[in-house]
């Protein structure tokens, strides 16, 4: 892929891809456990006494979290309206996201404004024009890695809040699996979509740096890859593309590479539970203050 079109979203094979991986993972639910225990006591304080509540979704992908989130803001302030903004690059998971908020009933009034671009076009955008509609909750889900400025990007989407906002954003832990053969691996890796691999760690010192206020609550996850050790698995060979963002792992690395980052799989990023390969993929959910 040339630079100058440099993916930003899931596109073409990696929608399967992505697809694919969400289904072994658990990855989303995860996500909305975390999304249930955390956010309703949020929800409480940023819509006190307001009379609509404006969200923002930012690579919001197929939409099942943002489904949930709004139901769950909803039946929080059930007499409130609210206004949804998305910004997704993907248009075949814009059109998933389309398609389950048209069975969703109780969203069904919700007006939502959909932005079929990337973050840093959004941003360009909305300084174009200049009149910032501004948000009393904005999430970023899995979707910082792909940023080209970490510290402009969190600057930006902050400076977008209302007062009692909150920015959430969801992201890989630091020292988990991913983190570990990411940044190993960095060479071989951050070469297409993603330039610089980020994880929680990454944006804690960016909003340290920026003063900004913030929680942290960690979200524990673990799915299997033991099939990712057996050469002529289909599962495995199609997780491995995931985890090293490829269309196809062995086709993509040196034997020696393909060796080592199995070793490191096995090794540094998992743990063995009843013959099972178990990969960490712990997250951390990051509430930022406005």
């Amino acid at each position: 892929m040339a630079a100058e079109t440099k993916q930003s979203c899931y596109e073409g094979s990696s929608v399967q891809s992505f697809q694919f991986y969400l289904e072994h993972s658990g990855e989303h639910k995860a996500i909305l456990q975390c999304v249930q225990d955390v956010l309703p006591g949020e929800f409480k304080r940023i819509g006190a006494e307001k009379s609509s509540l404006d969200i923002l979704g930012v690579g919001s992908g197929g939409g099942e979290v943002d489904v949930q989130i709004l139901t769950l803001l909803q039946s929080t302030f059930p007499a409130v309206p609210i206004t949804a903004d998305i910004v997704e690059g993907s248009s075949p998971l814009t059109d998933n996201f389309k398609a389950l908020v048209a069975k969703t009933t109780n969203l069904q009034k919700v007006p939502f404004v959909w932005h079929i671009m990337n973050s840093e076009d959004y941003e360009k955008q909305v300084k174009a024009k200049g009149d910032m509609k501004r948000f009393d909750f904005i999430h970023m889900i899995q979707m910082i890695y792909y940023v080209d400025n970490l510290a402009n990007t969190i600057k930006f989407y902050h400076s977008l809040l209302k007062k009692n906002g909150r920015l959430m954003i969801i992201i890989e832990a630091g020292n988990a699996g991913w983190d570990t053969l990411w940044k190993t691996y960095k060479k071989e890796l951050c070469v297409d979509a993603i330039t610089e691999y980020r994880s929680s760690a990454d944006v804690i010192a960016c909003l340290k740096s920026q003063g900004l206020k913030y929680e942290e609550h960690a979200i524990l996850n673990t799915f299997d890859i033991t099939e990712c050790f057996n050469p002529s698995s289909q599962t495995g060979e199609r997780l491995l593309n995931f985890m090293t963002a490829k269309d196809h792992f062995y086709q993509s690395f040196t034997p020696e590479i393909r060796a080592g980052m199995l070793d490191l799989l096995r090794n540094k990023c998992s743990t063995e539970k009843d013959g099972r390969v178990m990969f960490n993929s712990n997250l951390s959910c990051i509430l930022v203050h406005a």
